[in-house]
């Protein structure tokens, strides 16, 4: 009877969505503890969602337009011709392309072990998780054009250096023989590239590919929903309770450390990308530096788990160990940059 009980307490936690959890949880206790307050946070939470709604919708157009059509195909492009020009070629793509990068996982693993350099592939690595139609949508709604295309010149910019760098030191022990013995190609997102070949870009045409657009349609809308309602919330919890001297005494002012402190907190303390946008308008509005608000979005995306363990998967912990290291000083160069022009 015992165990009984607990696989179904097993089965029901693995059922319930972390985020929607999260929000619940969120709302009790602030019914609990601030009770006066919860009308107020649910406006909040409300407006910046039906603020963002437009660049939802878009998001959600893109991502399905070009799942439906095959767009991932393109991928296997910049992984052809010289060294170098797959390097910039992955960068480019990895940070553009609407893809997470647990999803190229088997790709990125058929064309290692048929000998693509691994320059390349960490410069696909690196940019893929910072940037995408989506992101850029939502990051542009929320903390203004000018954020997002820093932050997506950040992404091309460290898949760049990561590139380069693997491509320099690719003779030395870190580098050689970069695969696990086994390497663990399933994806985390559940799903393979649907189609093979050219893009069909004219996808209304077949029915496998408008469900495929209907699906990814749907799931992205409940994925961005929940996951900015959760930050938005959040948000309206930071400006009531969290010290605005504080924020400004640690990750605000001029300099470098400002920059240091937002990637060293940014790699640990990265939730999900999307809802990373809200806590960050929330941080620049109690005084956090804007150079300290991109090394934090850049080292938390390309640290954050679905990140890490799409390139864990694959390869061993010193290359592993080297992908945490490029991307902290990717993210203090990338706040350096920001904070000299914005």
């Amino acid at each position: 009877m015992t165990e009984m009980l607990l696989n179904r307490t097993r089965l029901l936690a693995a059922r319930l969505d972390p985020a929607w959890v999260s929000l619940a949880l969120i709302w009790l206790a602030i019914a609990l503890l601030d009770p006066g307050y919860l009308a107020e946070a649910s406006r909040m939470t409300g407006r910046s969602y039906l603020h963002t709604l437009p660049f939802i919708a878009f998001a959600v157009f893109a991502v399905a337009y070009l799942k439906a059509t095959g767009a991932e195909t393109l991928l296997a492009r910049a992984f052809e011709g010289r060294e170098t020009r797959m390097i910039v070629m992955a960068a480019l793509l990895g940070g553009l392309s609407p893809f997470c990068s647990c999803e190229v996982i088997p790709f990125i693993a058929a064309l290692l072990a048929v000998g693509a350099p691994l320059s390349a592939v960490m410069a696909f690595w690196l940019a893929s998780p910072l940037m995408d139609p989506a992101m850029f949508s939502i990051t542009a709604g929320t903390l203004g054009l000018d954020f997002a295309i820093g932050k997506a010149l950040s992404a091309i910019g460290l898949g760049l250096l990561g590139g380069t760098l693997v491509a320099l030191f690719k003779g030395s022990p870190v580098f050689a023989d970069p695969l696990r013995a086994r390497p663990r190609v399933g994806s985390c997102c559940g799903v393979q590239a649907p189609f093979r070949g050219k893009p069909a870009w004219r996808f209304w045409t077949e029915a496998p590919r408008r469900e495929t657009f209907t699906t990814t349609a749907r799931e992205n809308l409940v994925f961005l929903t929940k996951w900015l309602l959760l930050a938005y919330l959040l948000e309206a919890v930071m400006l009531r309770h969290v010290p605005a001297e504080w924020i400004a005494g640690v990750l605000g002012g001029s300099g470098p450390v400002p920059i240091l402190l937002g990637a060293l907190v940014g790699a640990p303390a990265y939730l999900n990308g999307y809802a990373a946008v809200p806590l960050v308008d929330a941080l620049l509005a109690q005084g956090m530096a804007p150079g300290a608000a991109m090394s934090f979005v850049v080292a938390g995306g390309v640290s954050c788990i679905p990140a890490a363990v799409a390139v864990w998967a694959l390869v061993k912990p010193r290359v592993f160990a080297a992908y945490l290291g490029i991307a902290i000083l990717g993210a203090i160069l990338a706040g350096l940059a920001w904070s000299a022009v914005a």
